[in-house]
């Protein structure tokens, strides 16, 4: 494909709360096994997408430590390859990144080096599959200047986290307001975008020049009607994970057949980084239901409707509904979980319970001595 990709990971979102304290929403882990960036990575690889920047900011270590290699997403090659950009300070420059276009301005010099003519831009938090050159394909049909990929949302979905757009019989993009406070549309951005290179160039400059720091506010919607910006539906599974609800609900729609379907035996897969670790462990006495155990696990007890991430311990007699365990938890004997987040390396002692509501998942952090326990 003849398209340059650049994922933008580096904000902060403080509406998953503590979950985003140890780590960025691209790092979010995600079906058991997956970190959230790996669905775009994977998207572009599989869309012969083979130079990639990643841009990190807030709370990267996991992020970096994640990417340290390309080869599972296959970008290692001469002609391409992953590239991961970090603020830097210089002469020139002292800032962090202050924006979405200030992050993609600091590293212009990526983008005039690439060959490339088309960009494609997405976020790291974007749970969804799609094959790019289809949305390559309509941009170049419509003589487009800039492509946004779609979604047409349900009634009832909280749409004020989005943008939300309007457009013609066409296709155009007529309104675009961003995490508007009346929802005149259900259908919204999925922040993926496709961009001329050389006119992602001028606008980055451009907005520089004008100290305008954001790429959404201070591109795409200031330009809606200078620019022809279209509008490429897409059909299948889309969810994002940017608040705690909607990352409790993007989780357990993997416990759905149909969607591990989609993402895992249909069409080209989703690729993350892999651990050498022995598979589940059921002892005598555990019991479970409509849940994705990952490797490394040992279950002794009940576990239903969940998602068990690598290396979780669940002791005897213990009862997980409806939760989301992260990677490396201990939970001791005789515990009851419902309706919760565990967070990575937590410790849980013996006989404490731990209970939410479906409208209110409360988030378990625990950071006792396992030694002690064992």
């Amino acid at each position: 494909m003849k398209a340059v990709g650049i994922i933008l990971a580096g904000g902060n979102n403080r509406r998953i709360r503590e979950l985003s304290n140890k780590r960025a929403v691209a790092a979010m882990p995600v079906a058991g096994t997956y970190r959230s960036i790996d669905f775009a990575l994977s998207n572009m690889s599989n869309s012969n997408i083979k130079r990639v920047a990643v841009l990190t900011q807030y709370n990267a270590k996991s992020l970096n430590e994640h990417l340290n290699s390309s080869k599972w997403w296959d970008f290692g090659r001469k002609q391409g390859g992953l590239y991961v950009f970090t603020p830097t300070l210089t002469v020139n420059n002292n800032n962090w990144f202050r924006g979405t276009a200030d992050s993609l301005y600091q590293n212009l010099d990526f983008l005039k080096r690439s060959h490339e003519p088309y960009v494609v831009i997405a976020s790291g938090d974007g749970i969804y599959k799609i094959d790019f050159n289809d949305v390559l394909k309509y941009h170049v049909e419509k003589r487009a200047d800039v492509t946004i990929v779609c979604k047409e949302m349900n009634s009832g979905e909280d749409l004020a986290r989005f943008g939300c757009i309007q457009k013609d019989e066409d296709g155009r993009i007529t309104e675009f307001e961003e995490k508007p406070v009346v929802v005149r549309s259900n259908v919204i951005s999925c922040g993926i975008y496709v961009v001329r290179r050389r006119l992602l160039i001028e606008l980055l400059e451009v907005a520089a020049s004008e100290d305008r720091y954001d790429f959404v506010k201070d591109v795409l919607i200031r330009y809606r009607n200078k620019k022809k910006i279209y509008a490429y539906m897409h059909e299948g599974y889309w969810n994002n994970i940017s608040d705690l609800n909607a990352y409790f609900r993007t989780n357990m729609d993997f416990l759905k057949k149909d969607v591990r379907d989609y993402f895992f035996r249909q069409g080209e897969p989703i690729c993350s980084k892999v651990d050498d670790l022995p598979p589940a462990k059921y002892n005598p006495g555990s019991y479970v239901k409509n849940s994705l155990i990952s490797a490394g696990c040992i279950v002794n007890g009940q576990v239903e409707n969940s998602v068990i991430f690598k290396k979780a311990f669940i002791g005897n007699n213990c009862i997980i509904r409806n939760s989301i365990i992260l990677n490396d938890v201990y939970i001791a004997d005789n515990c009851c979980i419902e309706n919760c987040i565990v967070e990575a390396h937590s410790t849980l002692c013996a006989n404490t319970n731990h209970v939410g509501t479906k409208d209110k998942i409360q988030i378990v952090i625990e950071e006792n001595d396992r030694f002690v326990m064992s």
